[in-house]
């Protein structure tokens, strides 16, 4: 790939992709994966717009990689852990691995733009705890998806 600049125009004119989050059907935004364009692949670089009603992603945390995002445009409530944060356009969240479990709802009656960066590492390990799921993703081999009841700890088999 030789791509390296991105113009704003081009931005502006891309159409983007419509995603959900395959956990939540209610996460739906649209998608502008800029890295990807220019050949990153060990760093997600998006510029997204989620819509009134919608959240960005299932509540989740990593386990070995980082997130954040910048508001662009828009405001929305975010949810940190047991905490719920109230964020605007100029705001910055940073998820650290194996921090809290976070997503975004656009809780407003207009768009919500931000970008959103992430490690693309090729292992990692995602809790889902609403919906009591642990990811284990191994890049270009598999995901698993398990229940937390049926995870074993391998030294003693007992379950957590």
């Amino acid at each position: 790939m030789d791509k390296y600049l991105i113009s704003r125009q081009e931005i502006e004119q891309l159409q983007g992709l419509e995603k959900s989050h395959f956990l939540n059907n209610n996460a739906v935004r649209t998608n502008k994966s800029l890295g990807d364009l220019t050949g990153l692949t060990a760093l997600g670089f998006h510029i997204i717009e989620v819509a009134p009603g919608h959240e960005t992603t299932e509540l989740h945390k990593h386990y070995h990689e980082e997130e954040c995002v910048y508001i662009l445009e828009g405001s929305g409530l975010a949810t940190v852990g047991e905490q719920n944060f109230a964020v605007k356009a100029g705001d910055f969240l940073g998820y650290r691995a194996s921090g809290e479990a976070h997503t975004l709802f656009n809780n407003s009656k207009s768009q919500l733009r931000c970008i959103v960066v992430g490690q693309r590492l090729p292992q990692d390990v995602a809790d889902y705890p609403r919906l009591n799921k642990r990811l284990y993703r191994n890049k270009g081999i598999s995901s698993d998806l398990v229940d937390m009841s049926d995870i074993t700890h391998p030294q003693v088999g007992k379950k957590f």
